[in-house]
């Protein structure tokens, strides 16, 4: 047996964490076994402890710390799960991955002019997908919210284990959180195993049951193809 992998992404503040969770729940009651594995590991690998530290501002600011010392890290953390990984893989009809290597991609190339994204982004993928192994996410599931709505959100999220600050190193930055926006809508937009879900009408949040039954649309339907037969 071998897991249908699902990639949640979004920007900071989008509900990730949230709709994996509800996901993983909802996949649970059709009877599937199904795993979850949040990234960055913060507590969990070394990579992911530096990660922590990076966020913190340890390191410098954004321009200080640069795309590729990040990337690294990042990249670094999923190759130090990697064992983890495979192991769920083998071993259940679902893996769920709140962010994954789009992740990196995202928020690494928006600090990066545009002439210098796509040789960056290959460059990303060539490790994670080709030195480190990773296996490539069957479905992508992009949150698509509001930069300044993310913010408010991310204003009320209760104290978290890597960081004293009410907003990390990333989530600090509405004009990089609005450029990795952008990056993420391009990825989505040329790549077919991705699907948008909008999580505002107009300028109201939907209801996370409402958000999730959209999450659940291409997942069950991917599932009910039996390319990944329980």
């Amino acid at each position: 047996m071998s897991a249908l992998v699902v990639a949640i992404e979004g920007i900071d503040g989008s509900g990730k964490g949230t709709q994996a969770a509800l996901l993983r729940d909802a996949l649970t009651r059709d009877g599937r076994s199904c795993g979850l594995i949040a990234f960055p590991r913060y507590e969990a690998t070394t990579f992911g402890r530096t990660i922590a530290r990076y966020l913190n501002g340890e390191f410098g600011d954004l321009n200080a710390a640069g795309p590729h010392f990040a990337a690294l890290l990042y990249a670094g953390d999923r190759f130090e799960s990697l064992p983890l990984i495979r192991s769920e893989i083998a071993s259940r009809d679902v893996i769920i991955f709140d962010r994954y290597v789009a992740s990196n991609l995202a928020h690494q190339t928006a600090k990066l002019p545009p002439a210098e994204r796509e040789p960056f982004i290959a460059w990303v993928e060539a490790i994670e997908y080709g030195v480190y192994a990773l296996p490539r996410p069957d479905l992508v599931i992009y949150l698509d919210m509001p930069v300044e709505l993310a913010q408010r959100l991310i204003a009320q999220k209760p104290s978290r284990r890597y960081t004293t600050k009410a907003a990390d190193l990333h989530e600090a930055d509405s004009e990089y959180l609005a450029r990795t926006s952008a990056v993420y809508r391009q990825l989505a937009a040329r790549d077919r195993s991705w699907r948008v879900i909008h999580c505002c009408d107009a300028d109201q949040l939907r209801p996370l049951a409402a958000v999730n039954a959209d999450v659940l649309e291409p997942v069950r339907a991917a599932l009910d193809q039996g390319r990944h037969p329980s």
